[in-house]
């Protein structure tokens, strides 16, 4: 995104009105022009519908870049480490919200949150949009310096205080990724799903029960399906073909991409039941891809899997 778009994506017509008027919570940290001190904020903090309405205020200072992530996407996990380490580069001029989407309804309506991750910046309270997948380093530095660049054009120039990490504890060393998922993630940082694919399912040849690789998967077909998706368009067809198998998947896809996991669940379990054949086995096979994403202890899933053992007895 260039600088130019960077500067139009501030006529945006997305209304966070409802995000500001909210009862007043501690705020994350004063924003100033000064230089770091003992005792500050720090630069990156975890966010939620109770206490948005300050980092709306927070962004009439500073930039906020707003990273909406979830636990149920691998995309997410790839970005927002690199998110977080290219924040704490510019010391301060740029704070980093993190926002767990799933447990945070009224800010995904705001956004109009379809899949995630989805980064968006914050200046003066306008929103920026930059990301809806993972990209990689240097991508997300050269957006970062825009991003700085069109703030000072709209006078939004100020700092975080940034606390000295002297005293900080030491963070645990991540063991490596086994070789075919690290080509897996690299893949999906480069935005190339099919590859990916390949990868997992190398993973799955050579070894059957290898659960982080099927989640993964399942995460990043997921991923490749719903790329470059219409909801309007994809919920338009659904609701003119109620029994068009391809339609329904298509819809339950971008639900689930968009954290709305029993609408999905639902749309599939009703369709499920209304069908035969090969229909219902495709019907059955995404129902069971889709509970591998969200997670199999998930109470959403624990309650359609029941429902689905009922219709197939």
């Amino acid at each position: 995104m260039s600088d130019a778009s960077l500067g139009s994506a501030l006529r945006g017509a997305v209304d966070l009105s409802s995000l500001r008027n909210r009862p007043a919570s501690p705020a994350p940290g004063p924003a100033s022009g000064g230089a770091g001190a003992a005792g500050a904020p720090d630069v990156v903090m975890d966010v939620s519908d109770a206490t948005f309405a300050q980092v709306m205020e927070l962004s009439s200072r500073v930039p906020v870049v707003v990273d909406m992530w979830s636990s149920r996407s691998e995309a997410s996990a790839q970005l927002s480490p690199v998110l977080e380490k290219v924040t704490r580069e510019v010391a301060g001029r740029i704070v980093l919200a993190r926002v767990e989407i799933d447990h945070n309804p009224q800010i995904q309506q705001a956004f109009q949150v379809q899949s995630v991750p989805s980064v968006v910046a914050l200046v003066g309270g306008r929103p920026v949009p930059l990301f809806n997948q993972a990209v990689p380093e240097e991508q997300v530095r050269d957006l970062f310096g825009q991003l700085l660049d069109v703030a000072a054009q709209a006078g939004v120039t100020g700092s975080v205080d940034v606390a000295p990490d002297a005293g900080a504890p030491e963070q645990p060393v991540e063991p490596p990724l086994p070789p075919l998922h690290q080509e897996a993630f690299d893949a999906i940082g480069r935005g190339d799903y099919a590859a990916a694919i390949a990868a997992y399912e190398r993973a799955l040849k050579e070894n059957p029960r290898d659960d982080e690789a099927a989640a993964g998967l399942g995460q990043v077909r997921l991923l490749d399906r719903t790329a470059g998706a219409d909801l309007h368009e994809a919920r338009r067809a659904a609701a003119e073909a109620p029994d068009d198998v391809s339609a329904q998947l298509a819809v339950a896809d971008l639900d689930v991409a968009g954290g709305h996991v029993e609408d999905a669940f639902d749309r599939l379990l009703d369709l499920f039941a209304r069908v035969a054949g090969e229909d219902r086995a495709a019907v059955k096979d995404r129902l069971v891809e889709l509970f591998g994403v969200v997670g199999p202890s998930d109470p959403r899933v624990v309650r359609a899997r029941t429902r689905l053992t009922s219709l197939l007895f």
